[in-house]
């Protein structure tokens, strides 16, 4: 492994030049905008927007989570992704019938966990809200996910996920880094949130970042890290904890297995991994691969192990791993540095001063 990111990373330097190339154009692409030259529309709700400067594994799903989570008490909430990966294209608001292939694997999640709130993909942002505003016409606010590029909307709050191991002050433009937006634009965010970071930060380390990312006045920094629940059945929701006699066959598709696998390594006897690309579709191939695997394993004790947003593409082979120790690793956030009343008090404030200067205004005409 550590030789194929060797290997990957050298191969990439000799992509300099189409970085070059890719970093002009979207430097040019936010000169235009800086300039107004070409428009952005601001909707009269509450638009939080949730993104990154890179291509992926900052941690947003479990972020746009926590912040649906946060709000659905108090207001009626929406959700709209893109729905990266789905089999279907435009507009789609999630039912009860909806699957991670009609929506994609993301909203999917957001569905699953939030029931009560409106979930809606589309590739087209700005043509998107209309219809959600129809479909759901008392939604009071609205969560873009993976919409820090897509500045067509102005969104009233932007929060912005760099990720611990891979500052975007440390990054480059793609292909030979992962940027995808340049380090300026860090400027427009609201919130920055350094994501997966160590559970035990110290004030030094964090106040070192901080320094390095160089904000603005106006910009609130937060830290957070990943914990892990215990494991579930993927069917029948049974809870088991993990254990250091058990032995493990990790499914993985996710941009960034790093901090799972260290978790996994540090809390059972030992582990085998089948990992596949970010937002993989599974087949039925997959299912007879990972069979396979899982009867090499010797022990007694042993489980499949993955993750939320694996699991909404494994449920449709429910009558294949329903009698199996087929188990999903929940995951949350936790803010460091006792920060996690500030962010709720900025998350839950934004709607209701949204909705105050409207009333203000009104009554002022």
């Amino acid at each position: 492994m550590l030789f194929k990111n060797v290997y990957l990373r050298s191969f990439r330097l000799f992509l300099f030049p189409l970085a070059l190339v890719y970093g002009g154009f979207v430097m040019l692409r936010n000169y235009l905008y800086h300039k107004k030259i070409i428009g952005s529309i601001a909707f009269n709700i509450p638009i939080i927007g949730v993104g990154n400067l890179s291509i992926g594994g900052t941690g947003k799903s479990p972020m746009v989570d926590y912040i649906a989570g946060l709000l659905k008490h108090r207001y009626k909430t929406a959700t709209l992704s893109r729905g990266y990966r789905r089999r279907t294209s435009g507009y789609v608001l999630a039912n009860t019938n909806s699957s991670s292939i009609e929506i994609g694997d993301e909203p999917m999640q957001f569905h699953l966990a939030h029931p009560e709130i409106a979930v809606a993909v589309g590739e087209k942002r700005i043509e998107a809200v209309p219809q959600l505003l129809y479909d759901r016409p008392d939604t009071k606010v609205i969560i873009l996910d993976d919409a820090f590029q897509h500045r067509e909307i102005v969104a009233g709050l932007d929060i912005l996920l760099t990720e611990y191991a891979n500052l975007y002050t440390r990054d480059f433009f793609l292909p030979t880094g992962d940027l995808r937006d340049q380090r300026e634009s860090a400027h427009r965010a609201h919130v920055v949130v350094v994501t997966k970071c160590p559970a035990d930060l110290t004030h030094e380390a964090a106040l070192a970042i901080k320094n390095e990312l160089g904000l603005q006045p106006h910009q609130y920094l937060f830290f957070t890290t990943i914990e892990y629940g215990t494991p579930y059945h993927i069917i029948t929701k049974e809870r088991r904890a993990l254990s250091k006699s058990e032995e493990i066959l990790l499914i993985c598709g996710i941009a960034n297995p790093m901090p799972l696998t260290q978790y996994i390594h540090e809390s059972t006897k030992t582990y085998d991994a089948l990992f596949y690309r970010d937002h993989h579709i599974y087949t039925i191939d997959d299912i007879n691969e990972m069979e396979e695997r899982f009867n090499l394993i010797q022990s007694k004790e042993k489980m499949y192990l993955t993750t939320d947003k694996d699991a909404v593409r494994l449920i449709k082979f429910k009558d294949r791993i329903n009698d199996r120790p087929f188990f999903v690793l929940p995951i949350s956030l936790s803010f460091l540095f006792n920060q996690q009343v500030l962010f709720d008090q900025l998350i839950l404030d934004y709607p209701q001063k949204f909705y105050a200067e409207q009333l203000a205004q009104a009554k002022s005409m």
